[in-house]
């Protein structure tokens, strides 16, 4: 029966260095924070996930941490962009640095893309920290970046599983609002020359 069949999404996961991406994305698949890991190169993860009543089939991409993408020849790439169809944009609420890398993140995806919005929810990690250090990020301020863009946003804490599952539902919520019903979504379709 066609209804059986799982929708397949691909959703990427991007952010500065140490923001707590691959903690998020193995506390969602695997139901386990981990302390201490190496640095991710680039990990897959598959979950199934079931959202308003339609269950979807998600590759998630933990990708490495974006250093530096103000150049045009920077670590984020094409298979960042190509065939997703949903981003999760990850700073630290402890790195005033880390948020500000989100907003030029989203517009090189945007530039890769020649789209005009991308469906993608801004992820404020690390709420656990902010007890015990300077919170560096405010949520108005997160609001306000999220309004200009036209996405959603929340914050979460790995640790704690804090909001961790909503996440991927928001970007599941933000893929379906932004595709025509009845349709399905198309992966961004860049053309690298």
């Amino acid at each position: 029966m066609p209804g059986d069949i799982l929708k397949k999404r691909k959703i990427a996961v991007l952010g500065s260095r140490s923001v707590g991406k691959s903690s998020l994305v193995i506390q969602f698949t695997e139901n386990q924070f981990i302390e201490s890991y190496y640095p991710t190169i680039e990990n897959s993860f598959t979950k199934s996930i079931s959202y308003k009543g339609v269950d979807y089939d998600c590759e998630i991409m933990d990708t490495a941490g974006q250093v530096c993408i103000r150049d045009e020849y920077s670590i984020l790439n094409s298979k960042h962009a190509i065939g997703i169809h949903g981003f999760v944009l990850v700073y630290s609420v402890t790195s005033r640095n880390s948020f500000d890398m989100i907003q030029i993140i989203y517009d090189k995806i945007i530039n890769f893309c020649g789209m005009k919005e991308i469906p993608c929810v801004i992820v404020g990690s690390k709420i656990d920290l902010s007890q015990r250090s300077s919170r560096q990020v405010q949520a108005t301020e997160v609001e306000d970046l999220a309004k200009a863009n036209r996405a959603a946003w929340i914050e979460t804490s790995a640790k704690n599983n804090v909001n961790v599952a909503k996440v991927f539902e928001l970007c599941l919520a933000e893929i379906e609002r932004k595709t025509p019903t009845k349709a399905e979504p198309q992966a961004s379709r860049c053309l690298v020359m």
